[in-house]
């Protein structure tokens, strides 16, 4: 399996499994789309990427993945509310990915901007997560 497609099916997993996060955006808001969303608040899944982890075996991989935050609102306090209950469902040292094991994971970035329409909030979380296939 592409190392960053098993990450963001469990990166999904454990958001709509969160309580507090569920709170702010209801699960099927959390999905893997395209475009501007029709639906607010939502966390879109967004760009993945793979590279080399740099073992000799090239078994170890180095995947990313960027999650949009977007709510309805003229400020940024909502999708930064988002994205600390993000941080709070992603803080756990046991990951279960079928095909992996997760030595590290973690947000590399967050962002918040203001959507040109004055209408809405935009936040982009990067995740990095440190990956070796397992049998």
């Amino acid at each position: 399996m592409e190392p960053s497609l098993a990450l963001q099916r469990a990166v999904r997993a454990r958001l709509v499994a969160s309580s507090a996060l569920v709170a702010l955006v209801p699960v099927n808001n959390v999905r893997d789309a395209n475009g501007t969303p029709a639906l607010f608040p939502c966390i879109l899944i967004g760009e993945g990427l793979t590279s080399p982890g740099g073992d000799i075996g090239r078994r170890t991989h180095d995947a990313a993945l960027d999650l949009h935050i977007w709510a309805t609102e003229t400020g940024l306090v909502t999708a930064k509310e988002i994205a600390g209950a993000i941080r709070a469902a992603l803080i756990d040292s046991r990951w279960d990915i079928a095909g992996l094991h997760v030595a590290d994971l973690h947000v590399v970035s967050s962002r918040f901007l203001r959507d040109p329409d004055g209408l809405h909030s935009h936040g982009v979380l990067s995740l990095s997560a440190h990956v070796k296939e397992v049998a």
